[in-house]
């Protein structure tokens, strides 16, 4: 078992007032290394354009995940993988139930192996398949997670 923390800081700013559509949605998140993520609301929901929202993590995090699992797979059957580049898009809406959720996000991995090593494309996704199984994040989410290999 692992455990992982952050802390995650608001505050209001003399002076500023505090109501539904004008309080500032700015905030920090500081974790164990000492890293710190300036975080905001989205623009949608009144907040910063210009800092990292939560919707925006989340995705950032499914595709972090997939990525590193499927390096490690890669690296147990003895491929040499040069590069991997994902550009991930989720998609925030109204559930069946009316409540707003990341329905669905959607990997478009590029990767690029050693000379040599290229596998072919059913062998490239069951790659995928087996890091999507793998994968921490992919799993504690209920969002339909999709794999487009590009």
């Amino acid at each position: 078992m692992s455990e992982y923390g952050a802390t995650v800081a608001w505050h209001l700013k003399p002076g500023a007032s505090f109501d539904y559509e004008h309080f500032n949605r700015e905030h920090e998140w500081t974790f164990a290394g000492g890293e710190v993520v300036q975080a905001s609301a989205s623009p949608d929901y009144f907040g910063s354009g210009n800092r990292v929202s939560p919707d925006e993590a989340v995705i950032a995090a499914t595709s972090s995940c997939h990525m590193l699992t499927f390096l490690s797979v890669a690296a147990k059957q003895g491929l040499k993988v040069l590069s991997y580049i994902d550009q991930p898009v989720g998609t925030v809406e109204k559930t069946a139930d009316g409540h707003m959720a990341i329905t669905r996000i959607v990997l478009r991995p590029r990767v690029v192996f050693d000379d040599g090593q290229e596998p072919e494309a059913a062998a490239l996704d069951k790659l995928h398949a087996t890091a999507h199984r793998n994968c921490f994040v992919a799993n504690s989410l209920k969002a339909e997670i999709r794999i487009e290999p590009q």
